[in-house]
């Protein structure tokens, strides 16, 4: 019973209400429509445009129909724009008989506010029943304020226009937001670059300078690269050697806290894996059976470590080089080693190994490919890693002592001791 009470007061106060248009004039009526909408177009005709005057001016209130002396409104596009899409835009609304007039733009004042919707102008057409929605230039209701003509306006009239913010003020807000939205990771990143930022504190520098005090030299390390910047550009040597293996100083080459970053060789020997062809050199690859031959786990790491190195000094060439890069592309460096070989090799990421440097590397190669063959070194396969004619290597073995011998009717370099360096002769110029 209580519902059809509900049903009857509902439909007598729509006829009330209905009746109470009648009587007003009002007449509401309901219509099917089609909606059809109109893409935006630029370059070929210009969207409706959309305006309101804040100042409460109204165009229309003394104009008439048959009047031709009515508001002018000019539109202007700047064809040069970057945003072709949506160009700069200046609507102006000029009043007959007045220096006033109202413009409107699309890049300052209100327009340069966050926009968080679409406009569209709807038309309708109630004889073919469709509604046309047709998108507004620059998706923006233009603020027409009053401008006098011939009268310089400042570039920053309006209170609402936009102010780009310095740097510090950026910085500012942009660690506001991570404060608030961040995540814990992201936030500790941020205290500790704020950290390093803060360089006012007057007793900052004298602890770090306290803290510099306290650090420890690695002199070594030091000696490792002075001795590589010799006379004749090759690594460290004792010329009062009496047997091969001491003729270069292997701790002077390899130093006591890089063998810790050599024991990829030595891994994949002890699993039993086998090396991949390209991700180390052919001269590597063929001499990882006699790994397989030393008993003694001590000879076995070093001679690993020896190979190890190797790679990472070709690979390293290779990645500074023209012809070499695909080949070291996805090959990993250890960093003290790529640290020590951009200063002993002067070279940067981008930058290729200058000359002499490269030089150097080859020589550098060269000695430990003698300490992995007994000293006694078959070049054909290191001549192939390193992308040089075999006759063309065999001058930087001589030029490091060497002696090539026959065996096997295979041509070995041999390093005999003491060392005796080739000297180079220069022929006199004639009189």
């Amino acid at each position: 019973m209580g519902k059809s009470k509900e049903k009857k007061i509902k439909q007598s106060l729509e006829e009330e209400g209905r009746s109470a248009d009648v009587k007003m004039g009002k007449v509401s009526e309901t219509l099917d429509v089609e909606i059809k909408t109109i893409g935006e177009n630029p370059e070929k005709k210009t969207s409706p445009v959309i305006g309101y005057f804040p100042s409460g001016f109204d165009p229309l209130k003394n104009s008439n129909e048959s009047d031709e002396s009515g508001p002018s409104i000019k539109v202007y596009k700047n064809m040069n724009s970057r945003n072709r899409k949506n160009p700069r835009m200046q609507v102006v609304v000029g009043v007959s008989g007045s220096a006033v007039n109202f413009v409107g733009t699309n890049y300052s004042g209100e327009a340069t506010t966050p926009q968080l919707c679409n406009y569209a102008l709807g038309v309708l057409d109630k004889e073919t029943g469709v509604l046309k929605m047709v998108p507004i230039a620059a998706n923006r209701i233009f603020r027409l304020d009053p401008k006098v003509g011939g009268l310089k306006q400042p570039e920053k009239e309006l209170p609402d226009a936009s102010k780009e913010d310095t740097a510090e003020e950026k910085y500012n807000k942009r660690n506001n937001l991570s404060l608030m939205y961040s995540t814990k990771k992201n936030i500790r990143r941020d205290k500790k670059r704020e950290a390093l930022r803060e360089t006012g504190d007057p007793g900052m520098q004298e602890d770090m300078d306290h803290k510099l005090k306290g650090i420890v030299v690695k002199t070594e390390a030091l000696e490792a690269i002075a001795s590589a910047a010799n006379e004749r550009n090759i690594p460290p040597y004792n010329l009062d050697a009496t047997a091969a293996e001491t003729a270069y100083p292997l701790d002077r080459i390899i130093l006591k806290g890089e063998w810790d970053y050599l024991l990829d060789i030595f891994q994949l020997t002890n699993d039993g894996s086998e090396a991949p062809s390209d991700a180390y050199p052919s001269f590597v690859c063929n001499r990882l059976h006699k790994l397989e031959t030393v008993k003694d786990e001590g000879k076995k790491q070093r001679m690993a470590g020896i190979l190890s190195y190797i790679t990472h000094l070709i690979k390293f060439k290779d990645r500074h080089s023209m012809d070499g890069v695909s080949s070291a592309k996805h090959h990993k460096l250890p960093s003290i080693l790529s640290q020590k070989f951009s200063s002993m090799f002067g070279t940067t990421k981008e930058k290729r190994v200058p000359d002499e440097k490269q030089k150097l590397l080859i020589s550098y190669v060269l000695v430990l490919s003698l300490f992995a063959d007994d000293f006694r070194s078959d070049p054909s396969d290191i001549a192939k890693d390193l992308r040089m004619n075999p006759i063309t290597l065999r001058t930087h073995y001589e030029y490091l002592g060497c002696k090539f011998v026959r065996d096997n009717k295979v041509l070995v370099a041999t390093l005999p001791v003491p060392l005796d360096f080739q000297t180079v002769k220069r022929k006199r110029k004639s009189r």
